[in-house]
């Protein structure tokens, strides 16, 4: 295992000036802005981070990619005597499996499945829909032009997804009313026509 020398506290980050700095093994650095947070890397640590966990930049935000840098040097976190380690470990997996699979699957040459992986999921539910109206917005009977047991929805035509299961959609909006217990039985994707939906003027 190499030997990594401390580094300066980063002065400046992409989330802005730095509040708090805590530099959690020499070169990884763990910072809180006004508006977020993450890790900070040195360059021969970012140098070091493994090819498919290793992002373009230092800073590893600390919504997801954090677990990138605890998955990448666990060995010398676990050495620091941190009693709660096994448990930054464990959630650190998880996060990168389940936001990061193609890194995961990368890095520890194991597949992820889609049960274990809420991108995969919500990415191939997106996948399987594109070109038709997706459900994008809702209301309820407490909306003036939704009656009784009916709920109203807007969509858009689905047009591509990326990795993270984030969707393009395309214009025009779609109104629609569909029957409330069928949307309350809906998965997290849904299609217009998959509820039966009775298209608005």
């Amino acid at each position: 295992m190499p030997a990594f020398a401390s580094s300066p506290a980063p002065e400046m980050t992409r989330w802005g000036k730095p509040v708090t700095t805590t530099q959690r093994l020499p070169g990884i650095w763990r910072v809180v802005t006004p508006s977020h947070g993450g890790f900070v890397l040195s360059e021969a640590r970012q140098a070091a981070m493994p090819e498919a966990l290793r992002l373009d930049g230092p800073e590893y935000e600390h919504d997801v990619d954090w677990s990138l840098v605890i998955v990448a040097f666990q060995t010398e976190f676990a050495a620091a005597g941190d009693p709660l380690f096994d448990i930054e470990l464990s959630l650190a997996t998880s996060t990168v499996k389940s936001w990061r699979p193609e890194r995961w699957e990368a890095y520890a040459s194991e597949a992820v499945e889609p049960r274990q992986s809420h991108v995969r999921r919500e990415r191939e539910a997106f996948e399987a829909r594109i070109g038709q109206v997706v459900v994008t917005t809702a209301y309820g009977a407490w909306a003036d032009w939704v009656p009784s047991g009916k709920v109203g929805v807007f969509g858009y035509r689905l047009a591509s997804v990326d990795h993270l299961a984030r969707p393009t959609y395309a214009d025009p909006m779609f109104k629609a009313l569909v029957d409330k217990d069928r949307y309350d039985e809906r998965a997290s994707v849904i299609s217009f026509d998959e509820l039966d939906a009775e298209i608005l003027p």
